[in-house]
């Protein structure tokens, strides 16, 4: 585990490209019951808020989508204290009015990704939550007015559909992504909203659109090149509504999100294994008695 004297009140997932927004960085690895976080965590603070950034693909991006340690990143930035985490992640767009550039906070996820580990419990603790509204709506809130305030092209609510990959879609599954309502596509937020959750995290997600999927005709088919090159261009959009995002939430606000598990667990207390109990102890050990 990380030292006691490391800790977050805001977490960022993302690419590279957060590193210098951090003032006095430093890196901190954490051990957690479910295995190695993608990579260090850097702590450090923006305009005076502590924060914590980890790299979702690791430095260098050396891991698939369907291989990052999603249980292990966010467990990890509940032990560092973290109450609001912030993530940007990549997408392609089944829009046409959803532009390359242009930024998206999802108000809703839809599932399309496999036997990939999306919850803490198990092991003797059935817990069961509600996922209606799988993202936080006070840090999307925040998002969406300090986007646009940073210049951004920022577009309030959406479904994001998230896909294993690592391969981009077929046309036939972009075509009916598009045909079910769904708004933009990605490879990692299902996990880290559902975990989130479960971790009493709020979480919001800054959905920054690279391409247009293989749906547009009007585009050439989605390459890796133009992919990264927006990529890139985007860095610098995520970097100016973090910075401000990170200074306009309140840090004692409350939340739903905070309550997420406190009537969810389906298992009474004596029942619980003491070996899970110690093991979940950061998550559920103030509800257990």
């Amino acid at each position: 585990m990380s030292d006691m004297q490391d800790s977050a009140s805001v977490g960022v997932i993302g690419g590279s490209g957060f590193y210098e927004l951090l003032e006095n960085a430093r890196e901190v690895r954490i051990d957690t019951p479910f295995g190695a976080p993608s990579d260090s965590y850097f702590l450090g603070d923006i305009d005076g808020v502590p924060v914590a950034f980890l790299p979702r693909h690791a430095r260098g991006h050396r891991i698939l989508p369907g291989e990052v340690n999603y249980r292990a990143n966010i467990w990890g930035m509940k032990s560092l204290g973290v109450k609001h985490v912030l993530s940007a992640s990549a997408v392609g767009s089944l829009r046409e009015e959803l532009k390359p550039l242009d930024v998206v906070v999802p108000d809703q996820l839809f599932d399309r990704t496999k036997a990939r580990p999306s919850t803490f419990f198990g092991d003797g603790v059935v817990v069961h939550m509600g996922f209606a509204d799988p993202f936080c709506p006070y840090c999307s809130e925040l998002i969406v007015q300090h986007g646009r305030a940073a210049g951004a092209t920022v577009h309030e609510g959406g479904t994001y559909v998230c896909i294993e990959g690592p391969q981009f879609s077929t046309r036939a599954e972009s075509n009916v992504y598009r045909q079910l309502g769904f708004d933009v596509i990605g490879m990692t937020n299902l996990q880290e909203a559902k975990l989130a959750r479960e971790a009493e995290l709020c979480y919001a997600t800054m959905a920054m659109v690279t391409d247009y999927d293989v749906w547009y005709e009007g585009e050439e088919d989605v390459t890796l090149e133009q992919v990264l090159g927006n990529v890139q261009r985007n860095v610098e959009t995520a970097q100016a509504i973090v910075r401000r995002v990170v200074g306009a939430l309140d840090e004692e606000r409350d939340c739903a999100c905070r309550h997420a598990v406190e009537f969810a667990i389906n298992t009474p207390a004596e029942l619980i294994p003491a070996a899970t109990k110690e093991k979940l102890d950061l998550l559920i050990g103030k509800y257990l008695g």
